[in-house]
C-alpha cells in the first residue's frame, strides 16, 4: 500500500528492521558517489537536489513511531542541504533524536555523494534516484541530458506505484520459510574510537576481472564472494581456533528481476553462500564452485518467494501488532543480535553496473559505494560498475586490514591490477 490517509504510509518489511535496529554503533546507511570529470559547483547541486526531491517523495519522508509501528510521513522540515564532504561517512541517522532528514547530499572537489537510510530504499531505488539527481545536475550545468536509461523526468507527477510494498504484494505462498542457519565466524576487529569509519577501495578492471571469473565458470559477484570467502577463511586459520567455525556472506540479492515491481523502496533477500572448513581444505576452485552452485540453487523464484511470504507473516501476525512499538523494537534487536546477524561473516552487495544515458556517460569517471558500519565490528563490502571501472570498498570501524590485505593479494595473484586508495591515517 503506497500511502494512507493523513500523507502517512507503513514501512517495508525491511524498512521495520532496519529502523527497529538503528543505534549509534550500528549505521543502516549506504553511500553511492559519483566521481566526475569536472569541479563539482555546490550552488548547481543545492538546485539539483531541489529540482529531484519533488519526483520522488518516497525520500521526502521522516520516521515517526506510532503506539504498534514506526510509519512515514512527508517530511516538511528545510533541506536536505547539500554539504562539504567529511572524512567519515555515513554516520548513523538519529531520528529517534529528532533528526529530520534520512537522505543526506555531500561534494568533495569533483565526487557527489549520497547517503542513504536503508529504511527508505535499497540500492536498486536509491540509484533511480541518483541518476537522475546527476541528470539534472549535469543540465543545471549546460550540458543536453534525455530522461531515458532510467534516468525519470522530474517535471512529471511521482508515480504512486514507485511507492508499492513489494514485500506484500508477493508475500504469499504455500509454504513459508524462515531463518534457520548455523552461526558463522564473526570475523571481529578492535574497534576504532567511536565513530571512525576506515574505507579502503580497490579500482580494478572489469574486463579482467570478467576474464578470470570466467576462467573459473563463475560470475564477477560469484568470483569476488569466493575470495572473499577465502580471505576470512585465511583470517580464521591464523587464530589457530580448535574449532572452526562456518565461513558464510550475506549477499543481497534484487528482486526485481524475478518479482516485476516498479517499486523504488526495499525489495530484496539475502542469500548466504558458505565453506565449512571442518569438513576439510578447499581449494579456490572448489570455494569458486561452491559459490556458484549455491547461488544458482537458491536464486529462484520458488524459494524466494515463500522466503518472503515469512517475513510478511511475521510482520502481518496478530499478536505481534498488539505489542507496543518499544517492546516490538527490543524483541527485533534481541532477534537480530541472536539470529539475524550471527549466521554471517560479513556483507557482500554488488548492484552491478551504474548505467547512464550516453550523453552522460563522458561527464562521470567511475561510481563508488560504501556500507555504514555493520551491527558488529567487521568491515561490509560493497562493489559497483561504471564503464571498465569496478570499485571494491571496505569499509568498518576495525583497526586491522588483514581481510581487504588477503583480498586484494588475491586478486594481484590472478593478474588482476588493482590501485588502493583510502582514507586511514597510517
Amino acid at each position: 500500500m503506497p500511502s494512507l490517509p493523513g500523507g502517512w504510509s507503513r514501512l517495508d518489511n525491511a524498512a521495520l528492521m532496519y529502523s527497529a535496529l538503528q543505534r549509534e554503533d550500528y549505521s543502516a546507511v549506504y553511500r553511492f558517489s559519483a566521481l566526475m570529470r569536472q569541479p563539482v559547483d555546490p550552488v548547481l547541486l543545492q538546485q539539483a537536489v531541489d529540482t529531484t526531491l519533488p519526483r520522488f517523495p518516497g525520500f521526502a519522508v521522516r520516521i515517526k513511531q506510532g503506539v504498534f509501528w514506526y510509519y512515514f510521513e512527508p517530511n516538511h522540515a528545510p533541506g536536505p542541504f547539500v554539504q562539504p564532504d567529511i572524512a567519515n561517512p555515513c554516520q548513523p541517522v538519529r531520528f529517534r533524536k529528532g533528526e529530520d532528514w534520512l537522505i543526506r547530499f555531500f561534494y568533495y572537489e569533483r565526487r557527489i555523494s549520497m547517503e542513504v537510510f536503508h529504511a527508505l530504499a535499497d540500492g536498486s531505488g536509491a540509484l533511480t534516484f541518483f541518476r537522475t539527481l546527476l541528470a539534472v545536475y549535469l543540465r543545471l550545468c549546460g550540458h543536453h541530458i534525455p530522461n531515458e536509461g532510467g534516468v525519470l523526468d522530474v517535471t512529471a507527477p511521482p508515480d504512486p506505484a514507485e511507492q508499492e510494498d513489494a514485500y506484500s504484494r508477493y508475500g504469499h505462498a504455500r509454504k513459508c520459510l524462515g531463518m534457520r542457519e548455523p552461526p558463522a565466524y564473526a570475523c571481529l576487529g578492535e574497534k576504532e574510537p567511536f565513530y571512525t569509519l576506515n574505507v579502503t577501495m580497490g579500482l580494478v578492471s572489469v574486463a579482467q576481472l570478467k576474464a578470470v571469473a570466467k576462467g573459473y565458470g563463475a560470475s564477477i559477484t560469484e568470483y569476488l564472494a569466493a575470495v572473499l570467502l577465502e580471505s576470512i577463511q585465511i583470517r580464521q586459520r591464523r587464530e589457530g581456533r580448535r574449532k572452526e567455525k562456518q565461513v558464510a556472506l550475506a549477499v543481497p540479492i534484487n528482486l526485481r528481476p524475478h518479482f516485476p515491481s516498479p517499486t523504488l523502496r526495499n525489495f530484496i533477500l539475502t542469500v548466504r553462500p558458505a565453506i565449512d572448513p571442518e569438513l576439510g581444505d578447499y581449494t579456490f576452485p572448489e570455494i569458486v564452485a561452491q559459490v556458484h552452485h549455491h547461488m544458482r540453487l537458491h536464486i529462484n523464484r520458488v524459494e524466494m518467494q515463500a522466503t518472503i511470504a515469512g517475513n510478511v507473516a511475521l510482520q502481518n501476525n496478530l499478536l505481534l501488532q498488539l505489542v507496543p512499538s518499544p517492546i516490538k523494537n527490543l524483541a527485533l534487536d534481541l532477534s537480530y543480535r541472536l539470529i539475524g546477524n550471527r549466521p554471517y561473516s560479513t556483507t557482500l552487495t554488488n548492484p552491478g553496473v551504474f548505467k547512464v544515458p550516453a550523453a552522460m556517460e563522458e561527464h562521470i569517471e567511475r561510481m563508488e559505494m560504501i556500507l555504514g558500519q555493520s551491527y558488529t565490528a567487521r568491515s561490509n563490502c560493497a562493489c559497483i560498475s561504471y564503464g571498465d571501472t569496478l570499485t571494491i570498498t571496505f569499509a568498518g570501524i576495525v583497526k586491522d586490514t588483514d581481510m581487504e590485505r588477503e583480498f586484494f593479494r588475491h586478486l594481484v595473484r590472478e593478474g588482476i591490477h588493482v590501485k588502493v586508495i583510502s582514507n586511514r591515517k597510517e
